[in-house]
């Protein structure tokens, strides 16, 4: 008797369905069962925030979290941020503010500020550092990414009417 289970979620706005064991994490199930490689694998242990997705639209640390646990949920991975051929406002600001090095967090702190921005428009500096508390960089300095973070709520506050502005 087998002891996979049938997990149904919908990710990036897509139905997906999947077999999984109880005991791999969401972030095993996404990177090597469903082959979505831009969540990045850092500590394993939910202290660097690289692997952050949201989950019903709250950011999670998904290498803490069994994929079983998943049934019924949306999930947002950063291959759900940008829309067809073109850079979400986020991923726009993080490149032109270079708030980027080796890359391996930037998905997790995207992520993130997604989820910060959706509840608070308007930000502090403050705010935006405590909202990526959970996130680590070891290659660039944080300066860059709260510079991007606020770039990417001035736009989306300039753009509030165009849909999608996500």
């Amino acid at each position: 008797m087998s002891n996979q289970r049938v997990v149904s979620a919908t990710i990036n706005g897509q139905p997906q369905t999947f077999l999984c064991q109880p005991r791999p994490t969401l972030l095993e199930v996404l990177r090597d069962a469903l082959n979505m490689t831009g969540t990045k694998e850092g500590c394993s242990n939910g202290n660097c925030g690289a692997c952050t997705v949201l989950l019903n639209g709250d950011p999670v640390v998904s290498c803490l979290v069994l994929a079983v646990e998943c049934d019924g949920a949306e999930i947002e991975t950063i291959e759900g941020v940008a829309e067809r051929d073109h850079l979400a406002p986020v991923q726009e600001a993080f490149l032109e503010n270079a708030a980027l090095q080796c890359g391996i967090c930037t998905p997790g702190f995207i992520m993130s500020t997604k989820a910060l921005l959706k509840a608070n428009p308007n930000p502090t500096d403050s705010e935006i550092r405590f909202a990526l508390a959970g996130n680590l960089c070891r290659c660039t300095g944080y300066d860059k990414i709260v510079k991007a973070v606020q770039d990417t709520a001035e736009r989306l506050r300039a753009g509030a009417d165009d849909p999608t502005a996500n």
